[in-house]
């Protein structure tokens, strides 16, 4: 009798096995091929719209003051510097600035104005804050030779950034890298109209602003990008009005499809406009430096949404919504030290007396030519 009662016992947990197996066989063909609740609407719909925003600051300016001031027992931390603008960076998945002096590393020995060389630890403060495209032509870039250009690339070769206007050879300038975020396809041109008197010797080690070449260059991206972006490295120093030079400079990028142009070189800030459909920013002024004067600790962080819609057969771009943030590099004196970057709406009046005047004042000029400039509201509290 026992051994009958093991046996229907054994039947029955097949029984429940094989059942188990039909229901989870019948679940498995129902995930597999009834993979919408809606049978009559069987695919799900398809992405047509596409964004990312983007904001750009101006020069990184490293005199001695402010790489002394980064000075540890084991090397440099610039970071510390830019941690109050840190979060406003990284609300962008794109971010722009233009690293002024070259970085050439401590190994050829680090200098100041008026040949300038900094740490690598400079990219690694800026990289940390959100920036991932970075201009390297400028009116410095020649200041210490090749073997500052060779380490400077080396750098910025290892890094996750789209970086232009300097190369260590033809093929390295002529390989023009195209990125995507949310789809949206982007590149950034990167030149200069000075170089200081100094010779390059090789015509890659900086991108010289030359109409040729930069028509060959954006023939050679335009159709393959949605957003162009070009550096120009232009104007007149400590001029915050804008010069015959860069209208017409500006002009002749528009007319080839340019969609911003972001410039750099014054040190001090100027207008924005546009030139047909092109966002010019004539000047995003100084970032971080050394120099003297609120006009000079003063500089420009524009922002801007872009959109990409792909519902019609033809996709449809748009930059919408540039708005200027106003940023100003505070320090001690006597020792200069304890360098930070604030944005205005942060600043009090032991930071920096009057700056609620400043910030008129300042904003005034950037939004002088086109009331299409959104500024950033100052914050009373």
């Amino acid at each position: 009798m026992r051994k009958i009662k093991v046996k229907k016992k054994v039947v029955f947990l097949l029984l429940i096995i094989l059942v188990g197996g039909f229901l989870v066989l019948s679940n498995y063909k129902k995930l597999v091929f009834n993979t919408n609740i809606d049978e009559k609407n069987p695919e799900p719909p398809k992405k047509t719209n596409f964004h990312a925003s983007l904001i750009m600051a101006g020069d990184a300016l490293i005199h001695s003051p402010v790489y002394d001031d980064a000075k540890t027992e084991s090397g440099y931390n610039f970071k510390p510097m830019l941690k109050y603008i840190k979060p406003l960076v990284q609300k962008h998945e794109l971010a722009y600035y233009n690293q002024e002096t070259i970085l050439g590393g401590t190994e050829i020995g680090l200098s100041t104005y008026p040949c300038f060389n900094s740490p690598y630890e400079v990219g690694d403060a800026f990289l940390d804050a959100g920036f991932n495209i970075v201009s390297l032509a400028n009116n410095h870039t020649l200041d210490r030779g090749k073997q500052a250009i060779i380490n400077s690339r080396k750098y910025w070769n290892k890094k996750d950034a789209l970086i232009s206007g300097s190369a260590t050879s033809k093929k390295e300038r002529d390989n023009i890298k195209i990125k995507e975020v949310d789809s949206i396809k982007y590149t950034m041109l990167a030149y200069t109209t000075t170089t200081n008197g100094l010779r390059a010797g090789n015509d890659y080690y900086v991108n010289v602003y030359n109409k040729e070449q930069v028509k060959k260059d954006i023939e050679k991206v335009r159709d393959k990008v949605d957003i162009l972006l070009v550096s120009m490295h232009w104007g007149t120093e400590y001029n915050q009005g804008i010069d015959s030079s860069q209208r017409e400079i500006a002009e002749y990028l528009s007319n080839l499809g340019v969609d911003i142009i972001i410039g750099a070189h014054p040190h001090v800030i100027e207008p924005i406009d546009y030139v047909g459909d092109t966002l010019v920013i004539y000047s995003l002024g100084n970032f971080i430096s050394a120099q003297r004067g609120v006009e000079k600790l003063t500089g420009l962080m524009v922002s801007v949404d872009i959109e990409k819609d792909i519902s019609n057969n033809d996709p449809k771009i748009t930059i919408s919504d540039p708005t200027a943030e106003l940023i100003y590099t505070y320090s001690t004196y006597n020792p200069r030290a304890n360098f930070r970057l604030y944005p205005y709406t942060k600043l009090t009046e032991k930071l920096l007396p009057n700056h609620k005047e400043y910030y008129n004042k300042f904003m005034g000029i950037v939004t002088s030519k086109t009331p299409r400039v959104i500024p950033v509201k100052l914050n009373e509290g």
